[in-house]
């Protein structure tokens, strides 16, 4: 005997639910925590790419966009679990979508920008096969990774804040002295935000007194309170016959639908086409986007997967988690099913995190997470009633319990305390997690380098260091391309 608890059955050692100390129970309120914080994408994502134009002219449906959105999350999200075995879920993937549809689509078709999404995640699969995504990732220093976490949580954090508009942008207008501020004009005076506040205040409370499933009972909570407010105040959403409405619900409106089951569309599954944009954009233009996908896919998994891990204590001395191949690969192939089921390159997702710290350590959370994406497929009504303000309370919470790693960084030592900074600070400065991991990573081999160090840092890392510094060029050269 190792002195290692004995699985109760083969799910439990397939899984190692058991070894990792977690329970069945945990994983499945893991997974439900999980999917209650990235529901939003069904209807987010389509919203988004439905408001993009192709170069003739044409829109996508909402209808099927949202279909093809949960069919994808869910599929990869139990594959994740199968083979990667760790509670990481994915779906599209925010900014990337936005990129597709408003700078990408524009220039070709539709079916052309999604041939150039699955390009790209065919070309991360062959770095993860061929072992250089992993080298790149164990190249990177541990207090570095550490930071990416840091600056993660604190990305999360505001992410909840805005979808919550407890933050807001404050409108560019004279004597503007901050960009964001409190509310509408430095005032709380929404509905919608006294929901936010209650659930939040209520969750921290239950999460400060141990309470098991908090961030879910959090979630669900606010959410019946959010479905009463609306049935008596009649708030209405943000924006009302294109008109904004700034005191109402962010995205989804809390209110129970007049239908639960819808048959989904799923008319633009394998409408793609691999290389018609090469000809109608031009071969540098098109590389310029694979490229642009294909660093941000890279780098924003990476410290998705660090975040995710640290929070589950699942990574090892090196900031590695276990079967980080198997995740890196199953990450990849969600990049193109995602291209090739028109809904943008699907990837990991950071929200994970709320699952994690619900008590999800395996795989298993992810068999309920893409159970209920793909039964989200049917009941499109049921899976909209939880507003912005109710599921971004777990963001927060996630985020503050992300932060306490950052006491391990050494903050003495300028040469890892600067870069570190830099990722933490930027991610939510930039809303991108890229962003920051670039910065880090260039200004550590920088600052190795005029400190007669060169020869401590990876060479990997000065590969890493110079496609960050084309990534951060790339708006000069997309205008010297375009």
């Amino acid at each position: 005997m190792d002195g290692k608890p004995e699985p109760r059955n083969g799910f439990d050692r397939f899984f190692e639910i058991t070894a990792r100390g977690s329970t069945l129970a945990r994983e499945m309120r893991g997974g439900l925590a999980t999917f209650f914080t990235m529901a939003y994408i069904v209807v987010l994502n389509p919203l988004i790419l439905g408001g993009g134009i192709d170069g003739d002219g044409k829109k996508l449906a909402i209808p099927a966009l949202a279909a093809a959105t949960a069919l994808v999350a869910g599929l990869m999200t139990i594959l994740m679990g199968v083979v990667g075995r760790f509670p990481l879920a994915l779906a599209a993937g925010l900014g990337v979508n936005a990129l597709v549809a408003y700078e990408i689509a524009p220039e070709m078709t539709w079916a052309d920008a999604m041939g150039l999404v699955v390009i790209e995640g065919v070309l991360i699969a062959v770095l993860v096969l061929t072992g250089l995504r992993t080298a790149i990732f164990r190249a990177v220093p541990t207090a570095l990774k550490t930071a990416i976490g840091v600056g993660i949580g604190l990305f999360l954090t505001i992410i909840g804040l805005v979808n919550a508009g407890f933050v807001r942008r404050v409108p560019d207008v004279a004597n503007t002295t901050v960009p964001v501020g409190l509310g509408i004009g430095g005032k709380l005076v929404s509905w919608p935000s006294l929901v936010f506040v209650v659930g939040l205040l209520v969750t921290l409370v239950l999460v400060a007194r141990k309470v098991r499933g908090a961030i879910l009972i959090g979630i669900l909570g606010s959410t019946v309170l959010a479905i009463i407010v609306e049935a008596i105040a009649k708030v209405g959403p943000s924006f009302v016959n294109g008109q904004p409405n700034p005191k109402g619900w962010a995205l989804n409106v809390p209110e129970l639908p007049a239908k639960l089951l819808d048959v989904p569309d799923l008319s633009l599954l394998g409408k793609f086409n691999l290389f018609n944009s090469w000809e109608r954009a031009g071969v540098l233009v098109a590389l310029m986007f694979v490229f642009t996908l294909l660093i941000t896919d890279f780098f924003d998994t990476m410290g998705t997967m660090v975040a995710v891990g640290q929070e589950g204590n699942l990574i090892d001395k090196e900031g590695m988690p276990p079967r980080t191949k198997q995740i890196l690969l199953v990450d990849s192939i969600a990049a193109a099913a995602g291209g090739a089921a028109s809904t943008s390159s699907n990837t990991s997702f950071v929200e994970s995190a709320a699952g994690v710290a619900e008590g999800a350590r395996t795989g298993a959370a992810n068999l309920v997470t893409g159970a209920l994406f793909l039964l989200a497929m049917f009941l499109a009504p049921l899976a909209v009633v939880v507003p912005f303000e109710a599921a971004s309370i777990a963001l927060v919470v996630v985020g503050f319990l992300m932060m306490a790693e950052v006491r391990t960084i050494d903050w003495s030592d300028f040469e890892i305390a600067i870069p570190a900074f830099l990722a933490i600070t930027l991610m939510p400065f930039t809303y991108s997690i890229s962003n920051g991991i670039g910065a880090g990573v260039i200004t550590y081999v920088l600052l190795k380098i005029f400190k007669g160090k060169a020869r401590e840092v990876h060479p990997l890392m000065y590969g890493v260091a110079a496609l960050f510094t084309l990534y951060f060029l790339r708006g000069p050269i997309e205008t010297l391309v375009f």
